[in-house]
């Protein structure tokens, strides 16, 4: 049997791998885990434009890839949870914070976030950031833009979630398009994996 015709032979088999290969990287990439380069200075000084960010997708549950469809919910998003979403309105993909959940009473007063009345505990630390204490995260928030537009008092209804930027002043988040349904919450980010063009791991 000459080597062509063992070659021609191998093409389906080889042909199959390679369609099974790439169904399992895109369910994966879909479904499991992804990476977010971000493009714009929303979330500041958190992360960075350029940053490359690792998503987990499973945080929330198993979805249908390329759906808002969870085979296997999990528990929702929790306040101060950096999230990658489907912005309600133009489709984009955006990196935000997580900042009232179902069954908050929230407002937004010059970039500072009042909860159930109270508003959420901030302060500003020995190299002058502010520093914003939110559920289980305390992380930088930058007023340097001012604090961009207020929200007046409101209650999250259920699966529904407001979001906004770090960067409360540069930032076009649920103050501008609204309440973001779960669905349209993809993952949870976990951390910066990429900065500067150079590998590091540093947790969100």
């Amino acid at each position: 049997m000459s080597a062509r015709f063992k070659s021609l032979k191998s093409l389906p088999r080889d042909l199959l791998f390679i369609l099974v290969m790439s169904a399992t990287l895109f369910v994966a990439r879909a479904s499991l885990a992804d990476h977010y380069v971000v493009p714009s200075g929303s979330m500041e000084p958190t992360v960075a434009v350029g940053d490359h960010v690792c998503v987990n997708k499973l945080a929330y549950g198993l979805r249908v890839p390329e759906s808002e469809v969870y085979v296997l919910p999990a528990s929702g998003p929790a306040r101060g949870d950096v999230v990658v979403l489907d912005s309600p309105s133009d489709g984009q993909v955006l990196l935000k914070r997580v900042v009232a959940v179902p069954g908050d009473p929230v407002a937004v007063n010059g970039g500072r976030l009042t909860l159930d009345g109270v508003e959420i505990a901030t302060n500003v630390t020995s190299f002058d950031a502010l520093v914003e204490h939110l559920g289980q995260h305390t992380h930088a928030v930058s007023l340097d833009f001012g604090g961009g537009p207020d929200l007046a008092g409101t209650v999250i209804p259920a699966d529904r979630y407001l979001v906004l930027g770090d960067n409360r002043g540069n930032s076009r988040d649920g103050r501008y398009f609204g309440l973001v349904a779960r669905g349209a919450i993809l993952g949870r980010a976990e951390a910066v994996c990429i900065h500067d063009g150079r590998p590091v791991w540093r947790g969100l």
